[in-house]
């Protein structure tokens, strides 16, 4: 029986693995309290289907054909502004949302993020995490450490920051803020790091530019797929505990 282990999907830190069920890819669970209980639950409904998949998957497999993970990015009607699919054929698939084996030894509800590999991992249980992938700006790269979510906030406005205006004088239109929407850099949710009780400059975010996930970008901080900032959103909490790793 051939492994189900995908060896591209391979960051130094965290051993990892396709994801468990489709539920756990499309699903949204608010609140840190029934976290780990969903995703006890979560996997117990998803072994069968994983069980199944290694059985049956031929080796030329690719997740972004499976209608779970076609689904999980599908559209999204009932938003503020709707939100369109997103082609996930454009996306590597280490890069699409999936539960993972974990190594680290970070309290459940925690979020860790790894700049130098694209990832995100919001910690479920201890050796598990849901993984996404991110896009990181130079903001992004230049905070280290720990910190909280001391805000979130549903399609947020984006105001450019002067280097951004100098380099890019069309946004200077912006300099008193940009308003929501799908043209918005920040897409759909934002979650607001905070340092001493102070917000910090960093944030966790969606875009409106799907495909330049798991790459370097020239600006922002830390960028989702805005169906995955939205289910990590409705997952975590303010206060949220949050590690940008070394």
């Amino acid at each position: 029986m051939k492994s189900d282990r995908d060896p591209a999907d391979m960051p130094t830190r965290v051993p990892s693995q396709p994801a468990e069920a489709g539920a756990e890819a499309a699903s949204q669970t608010p609140g840190r309290t029934a976290l780990v209980a969903f995703s006890r639950r979560a996997f117990v409904a998803g072994l069968p289907l994983l069980a199944a998949a290694c059985i049956s998957r031929p080796a030329s497999y690719d997740i972004r054909t499976d209608p779970r993970y076609i689904a999980a990015y599908g559209p999204m009607p009932n938003e503020r502004f709707p939100i369109p699919a997103v082609n996930i054929a454009r996306i590597e698939p280490q890069f699409l949302r999936r539960v993972v084996d974990f190594t680290g030894d970070e309290a459940p509800g925690t979020i860790v993020i790894e700049t130098e590999h694209r990832f995100l991992y919001l910690v479920l249980e201890p050796g598990k995490a849901l993984r996404y992938g991110i896009g990181v700006g130079k903001e992004g790269m230049a905070f280290r450490g720990r910190a909280v979510i001391g805000r979130k906030a549903e399609w947020p406005n984006w105001t450019p920051t002067r280097n951004m205006m100098a380099l890019n004088p069309d946004l200077r239109a912006y300099a008193g803020g940009m308003g929501p929407g799908l043209g918005n850099p920040l897409g759909a949710r934002a979650l607001y790091l905070a340092r001493g009780g102070r917000e910090t400059n960093y944030r966790i975010h969606g875009t409106n530019e799907p495909w330049t996930i798991g790459h370097a970008v020239s600006s922002g901080c830390i960028r989702m797929i805005n169906q995955d900032v939205i289910d990590l959103y409705n997952r975590v909490p303010v206060g949220t505990k949050v590690v940008v790793l070394e």
